[in-house]
């Protein structure tokens, strides 16, 4: 794994690429912050970024690292994570195509961000992000968007950890990664059976017991141990929502 902090305008893991002058041709170009710039902004921005490719397993950030790189997940998934007390990893968020990574206008990380898939990212020097962001007002205003929506996941998150059941915890988690991975009813998961038991705040067997339940009711089958398929949505949806 590599890691140069003292290299600002580069990516600290994965292998560089040139970044096309022009990005018409980006996957997530409709979804990512930068579709709030116009011809102009863009092309000025995509002259400060590189797009890198992570294996899974590899991380990006440290937690209270120096924050050197922001940018965009063109494909893959990544996890947000912290050590608690005790030495133990907390994942506190997951990535998906078309999110935005990195502390603009902060020096640390507050966490670690790694590959949970093989993924690909557009990403640029934070000093340079932000040098840009301040000159272009349209980037700061998709930055505060995309800030309150992860605020409001989060309080979402804070109800479902502190008010719904296992089973309601377990399909609410399923529903928003087949929600981010675009709807259809085959899922892969993103997360092991622990990981998805620390996200949320169950054991792994509580977390398979509940998986099991909707097995047998016939509301998703399991095909292999990272696969899933949504059998009844409707019906997964209502116990999410408790």
């Amino acid at each position: 794994m590599y890691r140069d902090a003292n290299v600002e305008e580069a990516p600290v893991a994965g292998r560089a690429a040139s970044l096309p002058s022009s990005c018409a041709d980006c996957r997530v170009r409709a979804s990512a912050i930068c579709c709030a710039l116009d011809d102009s902004g863009l092309t000025a921005l995509s002259r400060l970024g590189r797009r890198i490719t992570l294996t899974a397993g590899q991380a990006l950030l440290w937690e209270g690292g120096e924050a050197v790189t922001v940018g965009n997940v063109l494909s893959g998934i990544l996890k947000l994570s912290t050590m608690t007390g005790d030495g133990r990893e907390q994942i506190v968020g997951i990535v998906y195509p078309s999110d935005f990574i990195g502390r603009p206008f902060g020096k640390d990380s507050p966490h670690s961000v790694t590959a949970l898939t093989d993924a690909s990212l557009c990403v640029f020097g934070r000093s340079a992000f932000d040098r840009f962001a301040r000159e272009h007002e349209a980037i700061g205003h998709a930055l505060l968007e995309r800030t309150l929506a992860e605020l409001d996941r989060a309080r979402h998150w804070m109800l479902l950890l502190g008010r719904k059941a296992a089973g309601e915890r377990v399909a609410s988690l399923i529903v928003e990664i087949a929600d981010r991975a675009g709807g259809g009813p085959s899922v892969e998961l993103p997360l092991s059976r622990q990981q998805m038991a620390d996200v949320l705040g169950l054991t792994i067997e509580t977390v398979s017991r509940s998986l099991t339940r909707l097995k047998r009711a016939g509301i998703i089958s399991l095909p292999g141990l990272r696969r899933l398929t949504i059998e009844q949505p409707d019906r997964l949806r209502a116990i999410a929502s408790g």
